[in-house]
């Protein structure tokens, strides 16, 4: 979601009007909201609005400090793939996305927006489950208590368990065994509720028989070939790479259990 809040396209941040606090009365006849100026309808971005000092996000830095925030990462291996998929037929009718877009894939607006939190003392320096600060140093020395809490996909579906009880400790929850399960008749409906366009056939989150191997490039390329032509396999090889250096940045924070 962090991808919706950074400007597209590497254009420069700037502070989203509706978000802007402005004195009553001071430059209230000029205001901008949602592109629309004194009855003017324009695109709407770029906001004509000031940046914040190294805040990479159209959100002004007092609203981004209201939120606990955890990042949860998956490899660019398993989640291109999956992306790609959710774009083309059968499931684009079920989506509603028709193209993909390799600049959509979020990680490098994940690791500004992170980067800036942790630079802001808004997350950090402390690291959930690895009881360090992996050696970060705040620029401006400002610590709080809120952990930096990133949770890679492989990790939860290893242990659920051990990474949904860390994962409480950090945020200030008491952990029960009864989250990782929604196997009444009411949780069930809650939960197609929640996933209406995705099939939900589960009724709890239980550790895969096996971890995940990672596969060579030739076995991945030839299946993803197989599955979704010469060129599919083209796009999604090109956006795994580019993807990869922030993924690997982001990993070395993810929590850790046994």
């Amino acid at each position: 979601m962090i991808y919706y809040l950074v400007p597209p396209d590497g254009n420069p941040p700037s502070i989203a009007p509706s978000l802007q606090r402005k004195k009553r009365g001071v430059g209230t006849s000029k205001a901008s909201v949602n592109g629309t100026t004194n009855g003017t309808t324009k695109a709407p971005y770029p906001y004509d609005t000031d940046a914040e000092p190294n805040n990479p996000t159209v959100i002004p830095r007092d609203v981004l400090g209201k939120f606990h925030f955890t990042f949860l990462i998956r490899h660019p291996r398993s989640s291109i793939p999956s992306f790609y998929r959710c774009t083309i037929p059968p499931l684009d009718e079920v989506t509603g996305f028709y193209d993909f877009m390799p600049s959509e894939a979020g990680y490098a607006e994940l690791r500004r927006v992170f980067d800036y939190l942790l630079s802001e003392g808004q997350v950090g320096p402390k690291i959930a489950g690895q009881g360090e600060s992996n050696g970060h140093v705040l620029s401006n020395g400002f610590s709080q208590e809120v952990e930096v809490c990133v949770i890679d996909a492989d990790d939860l579906l290893d242990n659920p368990t051990g990474t949904v009880e860390a994962y409480c400790k950090s945020v200030g929850l008491d952990y029960d065994a009864k989250m990782l399960k929604w196997d009444t008749e009411e949780e069930q409906q809650q939960a197609k509720d929640a996933f209406e366009k995705w099939v939900m056939n589960s009724k709890e989150l239980k550790p895969r028989e096996h971890k995940k191997k990672a596969k060579g490039v030739k076995d991945e390329d030839s299946e993803w070939v197989e599955k979704y032509g010469e060129e599919g396999a083209k796009i999604i090889r090109e956006t795994v790479e580019a993807n990869m250096e922030d993924y690997e940045y982001l990993k070395q924070y993810a929590i850790k259990v046994e």
